[in-house]
């Protein structure tokens, strides 16, 4: 797993990305504050955005003030590869590590 996904949060997000095509900064950081019912402080949101952009998973462009945020191919490609393996997981029940 690319160490981009270490993250839950960052996972989270390109989940709910992926989910609704693109988000304005406010409305994701909404919604995954729904999700964690619990404040996310803005630095540390700003910080995971920023790591997700540098690593080329995320990307962004300006509408009016807001950022709005989508994922690139990359980070679509990713976030289904970890999908794939989880629900293997889930699926067969597998314990400990991959051969």
């Amino acid at each position: 797993m690319s160490k981009w996904l270490h993250s839950g949060r960052r996972r989270d997000v390109c989940t709910l990305l992926y989910e609704a095509d693109e988000l304005r900064a406010q409305r994701l950081k909404n919604r995954l504050t729904n999700h964690y019912d619990e404040r996310i402080d803005p630095q540390s949101f700003h910080a995971m955005i920023a790591a997700l952009e540098e690593a080329g998973h995320v990307e962004s462009h300006t509408e009016g003030i807001a950022d709005v945020y989508r994922l690139t191919e990359a980070g679509e490609q990713a976030l289904l590869d970890h999908y794939e393996w989880f629900t293997d997981r889930i699926e067969s029940g597998t314990e400990g590590e991959e051969d």
